[in-house]
């Protein structure tokens, strides 16, 4: 999501919103990362869980054969950082349309990875500036964009 509207604005030289004025803190994930996830769950699929309760339901349980999972790098940074990495791998600043908190925001997530690492072993492993390097490379590439690093 902002991967591609902050890249493409960016590339573009058009502005990106962004709100709380940077002061925010994210969990983004490379897609490499949520796939392998996937694919790992796939290979184990969900089974009821024994101790389920019907008398006494626990909302983290259930005797459905389904489970959530929660899939992400488990380490936030803040939008601000988020976005100078970006400018770097683009090779462009980045016209900031600086905006407060949106209404029903919130100021910081990431996720937690505990359930998904108990079940399936794995944990998200790119870091942010690799996963975001990656990311404006295969932009660059599909969609025929020059490489703006070189032009500095």
């Amino acid at each position: 999501m902002a991967y591609f509207l902050f890249t493409k604005a960016i590339i573009e030289g058009t502005p990106i919103d962004v709100f709380n004025h940077g002061d925010m803190a994210r969990d983004f994930t490379y897609i490499d990362d949520i796939v392998q996830g996937v694919l790992r769950i796939l290979d184990k699929p969900a089974s009821p869980r024994a101790d389920f309760d019907s008398n006494a339901p626990d909302p983290a349980k259930s005797d459905a054969p389904y489970r959530v999972f929660n899939m992400g790098n488990s380490q936030p940074i803040r939008l601000g950082e988020y976005i100078e990495i970006l400018e770097n791998a683009i090779g462009r600043t980045a016209n900031k349309n600086l905006l407060p908190l949106q209404p029903g925001d919130v100021p910081a997530t990431y996720a937690n990875t505990s359930e998904l690492d108990a079940w399936v072993g794995f944990k998200p492993t790119t870091n942010v500036k690799d996963g975001v390097r990656a990311f404006v490379n295969w932009c660059r590439e599909f969609y025929q964009v020059p490489d703006l690093t070189q032009a500095r």
